[in-house]
């Protein structure tokens, strides 16, 4: 069981109440449907849809309104933030289930998934990444590197990617690590972001081009339990983790 509790924290976000917090008794069922889920070794549904016109973004990427644009972006920045939020009102379920997926270029139906798939799928779209690939290729070479919380022995190219903790340590691996702070000045469009929701459960989000109504904070791209959204979140949660990687870290040299 305690295997199990291990993969619920990592793979599940939670819903946000109107006042930003956390739904307990949707909590339990997160953690009871992951439990089951986390046992399901095989799924018949597999589906990659990928190439998703950025042109759908500017359609879709607001959903409060006096949201602002934030200062003119790099071209990497730019598709990369143009990729994540092109998801918004296409992937409209959050659905932590196991999946056996292809590989490479593995995913679910675009219409559900979970917070790293935001990631997975912005890069692969801006930049034909495949963080699937890339992560079990790192896990391969330097397995004791990744947590070693849900019992496995060898990598899973269904799952490695879609971890949070393992996104952390890939990223702090092959990308660049920069500061967590308390000020909007220090996250840039593009950049990744680490959080710890209530309950101790991991979460990321990429950092937008948007944003909040007022001007003082980015607002970020992210899927915790509604479907992919544009949100004012960045400061509500503890974040543990902050990171470029891909066209973005380089353009910071080294």
């Amino acid at each position: 069981m305690d295997r199990l509790k291990a993969s619920t924290s990592d793979l599940s976000a939670c819903r946000l109440t109107p006042h930003g917090a956390i739904s307990a008794a949707f909590l339990t069922k997160l953690h009871v449907r992951d439990a089951v889920m986390d046992n399901f070794t095989s799924a018949s549904l597999k589906s990659i849809l990928g190439g998703l016109g950025f042109a759908l973004a500017a359609l879709t990427s607001m959903e409060a309104t006096g949201e602002q644009p934030s200062r003119p972006l790099s071209v990497p920045a730019s598709q990369l933030v143009a990729a994540a939020r092109a998801q918004v009102g296409i992937t409209t379920i959050y659905d932590p289930a196991f999946v056996k997926l292809a590989y490479p270029g593995g995913d679910l139906p675009r219409e559900r998934g979970v917070c790293t798939d935001v990631i997975v799928r912005a890069y692969r779209d801006a930049f034909r990444i495949d963080l699937q690939q890339l992560v079990h290729a790192d896990m391969l070479a330097s397995f004791a590197s990744y947590p070693l919380m849900w019992g496995l022995r060898a990598p899973d190219t269904s799952i490695d990617h879609r971890r949070v903790l393992n996104l952390k340590v890939f990223f702090s691996r092959k990308g660049r690590q920069l500061r967590v702070s308390r000020s909007p000045v220090d996250y840039a469009p593009g950049d990744l972001v680490t959080q710890e929701l209530p309950g101790g459960l991991p979460h990321i989000v990429i950092v937008s081009n948007v944003r909040s109504p007022d001007g003082a904070r980015p607002l970020v791209n992210h899927n915790i339990v509604q479907g992919t959204r544009i949100e004012d979140t960045l400061f509500v949660y503890r974040m543990t983790g902050h990171y470029r990687y891909g066209p973005l870290a380089d353009e910071l040299g080294h």
